[in-house]
């Protein structure tokens, strides 16, 4: 496929956030181009906003610096977030009770491709 030697994917791995956090942010960038994503990342009141942008920074650019594509007509082909590894802890409570704190790790990846 040719479409598929015009994307750069950039992955951030085992970053301390919940998945179902991140996804909220990655659902509103998501199709959009690469400026008007990099403007609602920049915007959005959540921790993981902060994340996607890094990721995203890098992924445009590997499209730049490896693929030579030109940034001005990337957009946000993919973007998707898996749950990585959990963390399990426990919480002592009364009675000599112990219940679990799971800590959840996330894996962002951002695929961006040339608008043809």
């Amino acid at each position: 496929m040719a479409d598929e030697e015009t994307q750069a994917a950039a992955h951030a791995r085992y970053v301390r956030i919940a998945p179902r956090k991140v996804r909220v942010v990655v659902d509103l960038i998501r199709g959009k181009r690469v400026e008007e994503a990099r403007a609602i990342l920049k915007f959005v009141p959540k921790a993981g906003a902060r994340v996607v942008e890094k990721t995203l920074r890098s992924a445009v650019a590997n499209a730049v610096h490896n693929l030579d594509l030109d940034e001005g007509s990337l957009y946000v082909a993919r973007a998707f977030v898996d749950a990585g590894p959990t963390m399990k802890r426990v919480h002592p409570r009364q009675r000599g009770q112990a219940f679990p704190i799971l800590k959840r790790s996330s894996h962002v990846t951002v695929v961006v491709r040339e608008r043809s």
